[in-house]
């Protein structure tokens, strides 16, 4: 546990945001007499506490994530495509509300920031029992396990369990222990980047040009529409990068809007705007186009060291995962997040219909798919119908190194196409678990070997891919296909038919999976001819959505 010098974040909560619900009353916890009436807080209490954050968060929304979804739709401004993928979003959030499929299938890294108040007394081992509460959801729901345990520098092994969490615990004046639960994916968490910059940043037009590179860095692999957090300054990279993390959460919504000549912490709301104003101006917008690549912007500055400038931009995704509690002499309280998202049903407006779109049937040779998808433009809009692998890192690393000891492809890489993701625990009485595409570049590096042997011809995944992949699909003649990243739960409960493991079963969540299809939503992100949707963004060309 350690003590937070000049910024004890535990304080900056934006009181005006969080709106509790009682776990327990004033018995669960109890004041003593110890000197100082402090309040003693049961491990049990803890536990419970914990418990019933992950699973809250894993299946609802704050009330102002889901209309800020709601306000894309209303935008005449607005691209079909994102209107499309918005209006999916909040049909997850009706889907998921039934407390069967989480609202992502990276059900994440468990994460804890708590400030335990110093009248506040427990039995000990803090962590140890918000590890465990967090366990029991994890076992308890639908969720996926996602945590490797380095078994050696080179071996890894799921640890069937999601753990370890993540827990940091400071210090903090008064009464209360505060918590801020998070549940974070990898692909957000992948789109954190951090560089120490120097003192030459700091002047408008040299920060505006190296944000906006930041800005259009982020591309569309994390599931956009995003919260961005900007964190310049900073007494070290930790501070840094803690701070930004706590602001892609909204935490710090409480800072000033102004610093002073101590060094307090502030937001500068003139850049938020800015940051805002970069993001729409990528042209990726809520993933497959438009301009809402951004719900909101926070953009905070920090003191630093003369010698060194600390600079970090992260993102939490449109499945913005976090929940706010305390415990206090009052009681145990937990942030009351959205549980009627059927609410926006009458701004649902999905822009164009999945049937508007190609209808391509799965169920035919490989070589009559691929030229029925051939003079498809990059951005167009498929419907999938027939089988599809489910493949994604272990097994393709597993694959390719057989065929580089002189293996053979596996026969159905070839008859079917690829879909890179990782299914979540499949619910009784379901097909699977939540499905949501993971990030496809992590496969590139397989890619061309795979085409060779006539494998991985159309692949399904989410985000850009690299030049590499590119030049495979125009080599071989493939098509690289991307689908809604973040509504994992719609996709398994509307989109999915059948499932089952076909290879590699000792690889848990990353098992090789043949499932069926229908009217399965994606976009031609790469054709046959290399031509790549986000390439053309880049580029200024965005593609009509």
């Amino acid at each position: 546990m350690c003590r937070e010098d000049g910024h004890n974040f535990g304080s900056c909560i934006g009181n005006q945001r969080y709106k509790f619900r009682k776990l327990f009353g004033p018995d669960a916890v109890s004041a003593r007499e110890n000197g100082n009436d402090s309040v003693w807080v049961p491990s049990q209490v803890l536990r419970d506490l914990s418990a019933a954050a992950f699973r809250d968060l894993s299946f609802y929304l704050h009330s102002s994530h889901l209309d800020a979804l709601a306000e894309v739709l209303r935008d005449p401004a607005s691209g079909c495509n994102e209107r499309f993928v918005c209006s999916a979003f909040i049909k997850n959030a009706i889907v998921a509300g039934e407390e069967l499929f989480p609202l992502c299938q990276d059900t994440g890294t468990a994460t804890v920031f708590a400030w335990k108040g110093h009248r506040v007394r427990t039995e000990g081992g803090d962590e140890a029992c918000i590890a465990g509460g967090i366990g029991d959801t994890y076992r308890g729901c639908n969720l996926r396990y996602s945590q490797l345990a380095p078994v050696s520098m080179f071996k890894e092994k799921n640890t069937d369990s999601n753990m370890p969490a993540q827990i940091d615990i400071y210090a903090a004046d008064g009464d209360e222990y505060r918590f801020l639960f998070i549940a974070k994916g990898a692909g957000s968490s992948n789109k954190t980047v951090f560089s120490q910059e120097t003192r030459a940043l700091l002047f408008p037009d040299v920060l505006e040009d190296f944000l906006r590179r930041r800005i259009g860095a982020l591309g569309a692999d994390a599931c956009p529409p995003y919260h961005i957090a900007v964190v310049i300054g900073g007494t070290s990279p930790e501070r840094n990068l803690t701070t930004q993390k706590l602001a892609t959460t909204g935490w710090l919504d409480g800072l000033p809007a102004s610093g002073d000549e101590r060094g307090r912490a502030f937001r500068d709301l003139c850049w938020e705007q800015k940051v805002l104003k970069m993001a729409a101006e990528t042209g990726i917008g809520a993933q497959f186009g438009g301009r809402h690549m951004a719900l909101d912007a926070r953009v905070i500055r920090l003191p630093r060291h003369a010698g060194s400038c600390p600079v970090s931009v992260g993102v939490s995704c449109s499945a913005h995962r976090n929940i706010a509690g305390k415990i206090t002499r009052e009681g145990v309280f937990l942030e009351e997040l959205d549980k009627n998202p059927s609410r926006l049903l009458d701004v649902l407006n999905e822009g164009r219909e999945s049937e508007a779109g190609t209808r391509v049937d799965l169920n035919r040779p490989m070589d009559e798919i691929l030229s029925q998808l051939k003079g498809l433009e990059p951005g167009a809009l498929v419907v999938l119908n027939g089988p599809l692998v489910v493949a994604r890192d272990l097994a393709h690393a597993r694959i390719f190194e057989a065929l580089r000891n002189g293996g053979d492809m596996p026969a159905y890489m070839k008859q079917h196409p690829v879909c890179y993701a990782g299914p979540a625990k499949t619910p009784r009485g379901k097909v699977i678990g939540s499905f949501g595409p993971t990030t496809s570049q992590r496969m590139d590096g397989y890619l061309a070997a795979f085409m060779e042997e006539g494998a991985s011809l159309v692949s399904v995944g989410k985000g850009s891919r690299s030049e590499t992949a590119g030049r495979a699909c125009r080599q071989y003649g493939g098509f690289y296909l991307g689908t809604i990243g973040g509504a994992a739960a719609l996709m398994a409960e509307q989109y999915i038919t059948s499932c089952k493991i076909i290879d590699f079963e000792e690889f848990g969540m990353e098992a090789v999976h043949l499932i069926g299809v229908e009217n399965f939503p994606a976009f031609v992100l790469c054709n046959e001819k290399g031509e790549s949707f986000y390439s053309s963004l880049s580029e200024g060309e965005p593609k009509p959505s």
